[in-house]
């Protein structure tokens, strides 16, 4: 994201193309993007580039305001209690609300005892690669998956194993066959299976949901075999549309038997909190929360715990919640639109039901390193889709969370300019 007069320009941008202060307020301009720089935030495209690669937030998306608010209604209710240890599995305010929450969607009564608060997705699977598994353990993946959740299992000494996919997501066939040690190809990974790790709504990279009995049919492998499923739920409360609606978690399909289901306030309120959870039978939550990391340190993000637990309460955070869905799913709409106008058939765009990302698949003749050099000679960032797995067709993966409608539009442009002819540089002759 660009600072300065290139962010006074995305403003503009933004307001051009129809979009108003959310409805808790702006401070004033820029209030939201001044401080987007180098040394501050992950990482800043070099200005003049439309990032269309990360899973981030726009930053005018991101609740300032709400989450200022919240923290200063946490201090003022629980007090020095804000800055005390708190409680091992989490404070229980937020493992209350989440419960209650799982179980309104998943249709299976769930508790705060099957809740255990976490440092969001990433901490929530180093946790378990070094509490259920032991180095050389073998996790089974998605054939295309999340690439940065299978480094995490690497770090640990794992083993990631790739289990073919459809467009509806890990083959059950595929997995029993893993399972039962005899699936080809498997790149000499041995030893014990620790569990099988998949996102099965609104995925990362392809936006695919796994419909119901797809779901079903890999819960009823995963338990013949006795192993455990980790469910990668980040976008789960994403979904960008009324029809269909997303089959309930395998957590509560399962009924937190078997299944670890992660969630996470990264993707809805804003990855600085560091904060998720995770939710699963009580025996293997409180096996968790034992561990070393919570007696030492007690719940991890104690205060935004206590801040997001009255977000959860006052209904602050579904009312944010369906603001943020409707911009996305603008920004949504707008990407796919424009490149479906714009591309042939050679190019296969689904429009995903939520998330944060589009998947193209390009057979345009061209290599994805053809791709992403013509991408980046027309100031578009994209992801390589070879580094989510084996992709059949040269593939990419672009995120329309993090720029406004007119960028997007303006990013489109660009990418099918420059895939279907020439690679033009960034300004030359483009409309805003």
């Amino acid at each position: 994201m660009r600072t300065g007069t290139a962010s006074r320009t995305d403003t503009a941008l933004m307001a051009r193309a129809g979009e108003r202060a959310l409805p808790y307020g702006v401070a004033h301009p820029l209030s939201h993007t001044r401080q987007w720089r180098r040394g501050v935030v992950q990482e800043v495209a070099p200005t003049g580039i439309l990032d269309l690669g990360p899973g981030y937030i726009e930053p005018a998306l991101l609740p300032v305001e709400l989450v200022r608010d919240a923290y200063a209604r946490a201090l003022e209710e629980y007090g020095s209690a804000t800055l005390g240890y708190g409680h091992n599995p989490g404070a229980l305010p937020l493992r209350a609300q989440l419960a209650a929450r799982a179980g309104a969607q998943g249709g299976h009564p769930c508790g705060p005892e099957h809740v255990v608060v976490t440092a969001g997705t990433s901490q929530a699977l180093y946790l378990l690669a070094t509490s259920l598994a032991a180095p050389g353990d073998t996790v089974l993946v998605e054939n295309l998956g999340y690439d940065l959740g299978q480094q995490i299992f690497r770090d640990c000494s794992l083993r990631p194993r790739r289990v073919a996919v459809d467009e509806s997501g890990m083959l059950p066939e595929e997995l029993d066959r893993a399972l039962a040690g005899d699936a080809p190809g498997g790149d000499g990974v041995r030893g014990r299976i620790a569990f099988v790790y998949l996102t099965p709504t609104h995925h990362n990279p392809t936006g695919a949901t796994m419909p119901l009995e797809r779901r079903r049919r890999l819960l009823h492998v995963a338990a013949e075999h006795d192993v455990l499923v980790v469910e990668d739920d980040a976008y789960g409360e994403l979904t960008l549309t009324d029809d269909p609606v997303p089959p309930p978690p395998l957590a509560a399909l399962a009924g937190y038997r078997g299944v670890i289901r992660l969630g996470s306030f990264s993707k809805t309120l804003g990855p600085g909190l560091r904060l998720g959870w995770l939710e699963t039978e009580p025996a293997l939550a409180e096996r968790i929360a034992s561990h070393g990391l919570f007696v030492s340190g007690g719940s991890l993000n104690h205060i935004t715990s206590l801040a997001v637990s009255g977000l959860l309460a006052d209904g602050g955070y579904d009312r944010h919640l369906g603001v943020l869905r409707a911009r996305l799913r603008r920004r949504r709409d707008t990407l796919v639109d424009v490149l479906r106008g714009a591309m042939d058939h050679r190019v296969r765009i689904r429009r995903p039901q939520g998330g944060f990302f589009l998947w193209l698949r390009c057979d345009l003749g061209l290599s994805e390193d053809d791709l992403l050099a013509r991408a980046d000679r027309a100031g578009v960032r994209v992801a390589a889709g070879s580094r989510f797995g084996v992709a059949h067709v040269p593939s990419v993966r672009l995120a329309f969370s993090f720029n406004a409608p007119a960028l997007l539009k303006r990013a489109a442009r660009r990418l099918t300019t420059a895939w279907s002819s020439g690679t033009p540089g960034p300004e030359n002759g483009e409309e805003p």
